[in-house]
């Protein structure tokens, strides 16, 4: 299908249309991506402030046949927010959508526009005694329609699940223009298919999300933080069912941790208050939220007594106050910018069975250091079996020096990942980068339902074209 830039005729026609003041040329954040390895290109840069102005611009788009790149809070680690080749898009930057329509704590629910920064969500839920689960590193910066847009993970979908199940219902502009007003708030309603789903996870491909109805729940009374010392990765498996015996659904976080990101952390970002003094081979940071008056301090007390006389754990660190527990919190979501200041060779965002991860780790591990000189950070959400295994450059070494190699590192990992049932993109999406990716390992039956759903809602093919399937 031919494209046409977004180039100064068609801009011509938008301020026509729209204030004048909503459109200008991108800036340069609108062409990044955080890991640096792609830059974007666009022609017009475009600013709604509602959602009657979205579907202004798509229709417009469609009208032309120009492509839309969506833009939220560019935290995206795949490209799924940049377009590095054909004609110069419109990017559409959905920030000043950002306004929290409602906030209904007896119902459980926020309805918030597209472009509210994820923090200011959660912070909203506060406000009103109600907590929206959705956490993440880059919570300050990521909007709530990224968000959605790639079905987000993060660190409670353990307890509270991904972006999807944190969703009631969307209101959204589809690639023809047409509004779809589909922010319901209820929970029960079984009326033919849900676009709601197909529209979460699709990277802006087959639409955009403007509005989201979001869940609340009742705020924990109590929380309490620990970070445990295990022998190995299957010790930690081992460890997360005692704490479900024990817990049950009190469990909002299990982290796994290995000693390369302490000491990427000592490397990079000396600052950072380290718990141990050795840092540890293997560590959990586990987090529970209790009702009523429940002792959280003794509750994780009564499970490291346990996991030691069962000998899953060699030592341990409880958190005594909120600071204490930040510290360790701290840790854990800074290794991210540790990581990209070493540089990686290659990074994996990978999911495989629970019951696989000790023997993913062992093999990747073992074929790895027989590619080559490597160091791997090994960390991530263990409890729902979601890894970052991330491949980085011996010491005094650059990626530059593993450009000959990184494909093959990627290839390694992801076919031990698709070996073992598991996922090459568990929370992170395809976008542009994994496209390739996703041909290799996807079932060809998907990728035929997928292509033909996107032939039937957006047969000019507009909407950021290249992202998830190849354009």
């Amino acid at each position: 299908m031919t494209l046409n830039p977004a180039d100064t005729a068609f801009a011509d026609t938008l301020r026509a249309q729209l204030p004048d003041d909503m459109l200008r040329s991108p800036e340069p954040r609108h062409l990044e991506e955080p890991r640096g390895r792609y830059a974007g290109q666009g022609g017009l840069l475009a600013l709604p402030r509602d959602t009657e102005q979205v579907a202004t611009l798509i229709r417009a788009a469609n009208a032309a046949r120009v492509p839309v790149v969506p833009y939220g809070g560019g935290t995206g680690l795949v490209g799924g927010q940049i377009s590095s080749d054909g004609p110069a898009p419109l990017i559409l930057s959905l920030e000043r959508l950002n306004r929290i329509r409602a906030v209904l704590p007896e119902e459980n629910v926020m309805v918030a526009e597209a472009g509210v920064i994820l923090a200011d969500v959660q912070t909203a839920a506060e406000d009103a005694n109600r907590l929206f689960p959705l956490s993440l590193a880059a919570e300050g910066t990521a909007r709530i329609g990224g968000t959605l847009s790639t079905n987000a993970g993060g660190t409670g979908v353990l307890r509270y699940g991904n972006a999807r199940d944190l969703c009631l219902g969307l209101e959204a502009v589809l690639p023809d223009g047409q509004i779809w007003h589909g922010l319901t708030r209820l929970r029960k309603n079984n009326t033919g298919y849900d676009l709601r789903h197909l529209l979460i996870g699709a990277e802006g491909t087959l639409g955009i999300i403007t509005a989201a109805a979001l869940k609340l729940y009742a705020r924990p009374a109590r929380s309490g933080t620990a970070l445990l010392v295990v022998d190995s990765p299957a010790a930690a498996l081992s460890l997360l069912s005692l704490a479900r015996d024990h817990m049950g659904e009190m469990i909002s976080a299990f982290e796994l941790m290995h000693r390369q990101g302490y000491d990427f952390l000592n490397e990079t970002l000396p600052k950072t208050r380290q718990p141990f003094v050795s840092p540890p081979e293997w560590s959990v940071l586990i987090e529970i939220g209790t009702p009523g008056e429940i002792d959280t301090g003794a509750a994780l007390e009564t499970l490291f007594a346990a996991a030691l006389e069962a000998g899953l754990v060699s030592d341990g660190l409880i958190a005594q106050n909120a600071q204490q527990a930040q510290d360790f919190w701290t840790i854990r979501e800074t290794i991210p910018e540790a990581n990209r200041l070493i540089g990686s060779v290659s990074s994996h965002d990978i999911s495989v069975p629970l019951g696989a991860i000790p023997e993913f780790i062992t093999r990747a591990t073992e074929a790895l250091n027989a590619l080559g000189d490597f160091r791997i950070n090994c960390f991530g959400h263990v409890g729902d079996g979601n890894l970052h295994y991330n491949v980085f450059p011996a010491p005094g070494k650059t990626r530059a020096d593993y450009e000959d190699q990184r494909d093959a590192v990627k290839r390694l990992v992801h076919d031990l990942v698709h070996e073992l049932g598991g996922s090459f993109s568990a929370e992170h999406g395809v976008g542009r980068i994994k496209v390739d990716d996703l041909e290799r390992y996807g079932d060809p039956a998907k990728l035929a339902a997928m292509r033909a759903i996107k032939a039937a809602l957006d047969p000019k093919g507009i909407m950021n074209p290249g992202a998830v399937l190849r354009g």
